[in-house]
């Protein structure tokens, strides 16, 4: 299958690798001036063909024109650019002009809704236009918000999640659109709580990773926490849990923390005096061999 990845930021080299190496025809689009340079990369960095048996290639868009050199023919585009309205609309209006007629137009936004890119698109265009949005890097964190607008056929949603579960991806459908997606609200939700924590004085940052690295981070990684709590309430699962526990997790309160430059001040100083400034190179090291580690360990639980 043509794949057109449309922007060559940090989440686009990531997609590219992992569609070239599920053996897919890769076009890189992006008028940065070190974009051959960034394909000849990525080639040696990925084993090509190593995710799904049959070699596929990835190579940067040419001509003239290189967007519609990079969605000629193209199944499926993979948009990554500046996160604006009016330039997503622009990209995609001008690949629908020269993809297959049935292409799927997915964007990697972390926050604007389909409904508003495909506002003033073409019905056609709008019906097959979704979010598709990873965890960052794509190549490795298995998790793509599939995110529909109205107007999103169900067709083109099914043949997305087809698409990323066929690269090895694990894709949710959210049934209505929502600001931040899941996992980003989420991970939001856990960071206020973290930083009212700290700005409280109730735990230093360090600390704080700590308790979330030897405890949620851990159980997490298997179970999510739903699961997780169904399962902790034995016979009785999530209901009789809810029952014991329900009325005292209520009375926990969650004050609003101050999210502002200067209300972070310190815990922007305990950061960098744990982690160094910039950060240490070994810690990130460390992280993405855990992170390995245990997706190896989640595949071969399977």
């Amino acid at each position: 299958m043509k794949v057109a990845v449309i922007g060559a930021g940090t989440i686009g080299q990531s997609w590219a690798k992992l569609f070239a190496s599920h053996g897919h025809e890769v076009v890189l689009s992006d008028p940065r001036d070190d974009l051959g340079e960034i394909v000849s990369d990525l080639v040696g960095e990925v084993p090509v063909g190593a995710g799904a048996g049959s070699a596929g290639s990835v190579r940067a868009a040419e001509g003239e024109d290189p967007l519609a050199d990079a969605a000629s023919g193209a199944d499926f585009i993979q948009e990554c650019g500046p996160e604006r309205v009016d330039v997503k609309r622009e990209l995609f209006a001008a690949a629908a002009q020269h993809a297959s007629a049935k292409a799927v137009f997915a964007s990697s936004s972390s926050a604007i809704p389909a409904s508003v890119t495909a506002a003033e698109l073409p019905d056609d265009v709008a019906a097959r236009l979704l979010v598709g949005h990873p965890f960052n890097p794509p190549h490795i964190m298995p998790l793509v918000e599939v995110v529909p607008s109205p107007k999103t056929s169900d067709e083109a949603v099914q043949t997305a999640v087809e698409f990323y579960r066929g690269v090895g991806r694990e894709p949710i459908v959210l049934r209505k659109e929502a600001r931040g997606f899941v996992g980003n609200r989420l991970q939001n939700a856990v960071l206020r709580e973290a930083v009212h924590l700290v700005q409280s004085g109730v735990v230093s940052v360090e600390d704080l990773d700590a308790a979330v690295r030897n405890s949620l981070g851990i159980r997490w990684a298997a179970v999510g926490p739903f699961e997780g709590l169904h399962l902790g309430g034995g016979r009785a699962g999530l209901r009789g849990l809810m029952e014991h526990i329900g009325p005292s997790f209520a009375e926990i309160d969650l004050p609003e923390p101050d999210m502002s430059m200067e209300g972070m001040a310190e815990i922007f100083e305990q950061a960098e005096a744990a982690y160094g400034m910039p950060p240490e190179e070994s810690i990130a090291v460390r992280r993405d061999e855990i992170q390995n580690a245990i997706l190896r360990a989640r595949a071969a639980g399977h």
